[in-house]
């Protein structure tokens, strides 16, 4: 963790750490406590490979070996940072979909949810209007990625169409003012 409101936190990584599952629209959790009661819960929505001196010297140099370049990119410090919207918390286990009460502290390890953690928490589709609300980051394609992962962790295709038809729906009644938005975001969530 670099830093947090209660809104969403940043955090780096090393870039020989990240992995796919790290992706756009993860869901990832922050503890708020040492207790292990109370956790944030968020959505990545940006990730960003920051430069340094040794980067701009490679890429500016000609002739340089492809082998160096991927030494370079598996075993240096790239640093990465990793930005995330919260989108509830869990307390005891149990989603709550509202901010949580306090930012997690710098330097907290932050962690993926399980796929048991996702299941629970898109059990109920009362986040969609923090994402939606989120304006400081590309929220209709945040919610639809975010969708599209959790879909995956559905056991069953039947299960899978099922749960994005109903998120169609949810988003049918919120974005009801705004039908261009609303078509887009359902063209994200499409089965």
């Amino acid at each position: 963790m670099l830093r947090a409101s209660t809104t969403g936190f940043d955090c780096g990584t090393r870039g020989s750490r990240i992995e796919a599952a790290h992706g756009f629209g993860s869901f990832v959790k922050a503890p708020l406590d040492n207790s292990g009661a109370l956790w944030a819960v968020g959505l990545i929505y940006a990730i960003r490979i920051e430069d340094d001196p040794l980067a701009r010297e490679l890429v500016m140099a000609t002739g340089v070996d492809n082998s160096a370049l991927l030494d370079q990119r598996e075993n240096r410090m790239v640093p990465v940072e990793i930005g995330v919207i919260n989108i509830g918390c869990l307390i005891d286990g149990k989603p709550y979909y509202s901010l949580p009460p306090r930012p997690p502290m710098s330097l907290t390890e932050v962690e993926l949810c399980s796929d048991a953690e996702i299941l629970r928490f898109t059990g109920r589709l009362e986040f969609f209007r923090l994402v939606l609300n989120t304006r400081e980051v590309p929220s209709d394609e945040l919610l639809g990625a975010a969708l599209q992962l959790a879909s995956e962790k559905r056991a069953s295709a039947v299960e899978r169409t099922q749960f994005l038809v109903e998120c169609g729906r949810r988003l049918a009644s919120l974005l009801s003012h705004d039908l261009t938005r609303l078509a887009h975001v359902l063209e994200l969530i499409r089965p």
